[in-house]
């Protein structure tokens, strides 16, 4: 069946294998997913290759579940996933392992920078490396988020630093790479929630993939969708658990 929407990317019949599967993870976002969507829709017109979106819906308790049905019943080229808990690890996880594309991009609903795909996508093609990371630390970001953010994100990599020899700025946020490639990587992750991605990039660095990191310009849409300060006793547990199975058990 032939999509029948204008467009390079509505092209794309289905079944077709997407070059490049995007995976944005979202929980209670019933008022920023579809204008979210619909623009990056619009701005994958850019790109002369098929692609999908994966929408992970992880234990959201607003509608929604029912606003991302709605645009997958829209666009053939995109696909929601639904989990019965709020856990942003286990949904990017889960969004990696259903991923049919050769290149995964890990996006946020609040960024979705079509950019970045452009640059990450044109380093992994000429395989200048196996990972892009769009580091907010990275000296020519433009991180615009409040300052209390922003904070968070650098003490974060300090810990990160400092307990399991992380060498690279950040870990959280846009990234991209080869799938196949990563997938073992993906397999050896223990923990969930808000540490998965950091230790998904610090495995693939210590396993001495080719991490690159790029600069981004990141934009706070709305507030966060979980409370940063209730994070936290997560993130230790998580932080203690990856020195002990990365750092002591290796």
């Amino acid at each position: 069946m032939s999509a029948k929407r204008a467009g390079k990317p509505e092209r794309t019949a289905v079944g077709e294998a997407p070059l490049a599967s995007i995976i944005v993870p979202v929980y209670n976002e019933e008022g920023l997913l579809s204008a979210s969507i619909v623009e990056l829709v619009e701005r994958m017109k850019e790109f002369d290759f098929p692609y999908e979106i994966i929408v992970s819906e992880n234990g959201s308790t607003d509608g929604t579940v029912e606003v991302a049905l709605q645009l997958e019943r829209k666009y053939p080229q995109l696909r929601v996933l639904t989990s019965d808990e709020p856990n942003y690890g286990k949904a990017l996880r889960k969004g990696i392992l259903e991923a049919r594309g050769e290149f995964v991009v890990c996006d946020e609903v609040d960024i979705l920078d079509v950019r970045f795909y452009r640059r990450a996508l044109a380093a992994l093609r000429a395989d200048q490396c196996d990972m892009v990371v769009g580091s907010k630390l990275h000296p020519d970001s433009r991180d615009r988020r409040p300052v209390f953010r922003t904070f968070a994100t650098r003490v974060i990599n300090l810990m990160l630093r400092v307990t399991l020899s992380f060498k690279g700025t950040d870990t959280h946020g846009l990234k991209a790479f080869r799938r196949e490639r990563l997938l073992p990587v993906v397999h050896r992750c223990v923990v969930d929630k808000d540490l998965f991605a950091s230790e998904f990039v610090i495995r693939a660095e210590r396993a001495d993939f080719r991490v690159l990191e790029v600069p981004v310009e990141i934009v706070e849409k709305r507030k966060p969708s979980i409370d940063l300060i209730r994070r936290v006793p997560n993130v230790l547990r998580n932080m203690a658990r990856l020195f002990v199975v990365i750092r002591l058990r290796g």
